[in-house]
């Protein structure tokens, strides 16, 4: 059975059953016209006659002018920077060259690297057994930052009898 057979065994709509619900109209009102802007006012500005002479024209052009004349003195600085941080290290390797030979230097870098190599293999054992803590950590440290110590006032001691070269 179709629902065409069962809604006609059923039933008659009266009249205003049948009738479709009305439509919904559109309210008119003229609350629209208060946000409508008034030309005399004076919050209207005109522009100067020289207009198309400037050479700025509105205030968004000159805020955009001022920012790449910071972003230029600002890529200015890095450059001057980068410059000033590659003659340094260029310093310092020249450094490093003329005093290749100087037995304070090399017994500092020897030194570094072998105490370097004896904690970093101890904390890999300490690692590996599930005893790394950070009291170990921080005890370890503490003996660097005392050894670093000594280590420079015995070098400066040595540096008075093998200046390095300058």
């Amino acid at each position: 059975m179709s629902y065409a057979d069962a809604a006609a065994k059923g039933p008659k709509q009266s009249p205003e059953d049948a009738r479709a619900p009305a439509l919904p109209q559109v309210e008119r009102t003229d609350d629209s016209v208060h946000s409508l802007i008034d030309v005399d006012s004076p919050h209207v500005s005109s522009v100067p006659s020289d207009f198309d002479q400037q050479s700025i024209k509105t205030d968004t052009q000159a805020e955009r002018i001022e920012l790449e004349d910071k972003a230029k003195q600002a890529a200015e600085e890095a450059k001057s920077a980068k410059e000033k941080a590659k003659a340094k290290a260029g310093r310092g390797g020249k450094y490093a060259k003329q005093n290749a030979d100087n037995p304070v230097i090399l017994g500092n870098a020897l030194t570094v690297a072998i105490l370097g190599t004896t904690l970093g293999v101890g904390a890999y054992r300490k690692w590996a057994k599930d005893e790394l803590t950070w009291k170990v950590v921080g005890a370890w440290a503490g003996v660097v930052g005392l050894f670093a110590v000594g280590d420079y006032y015995v070098s400066q001691y040595f540096f008075q009898k093998y200046p390095p070269k300058k």
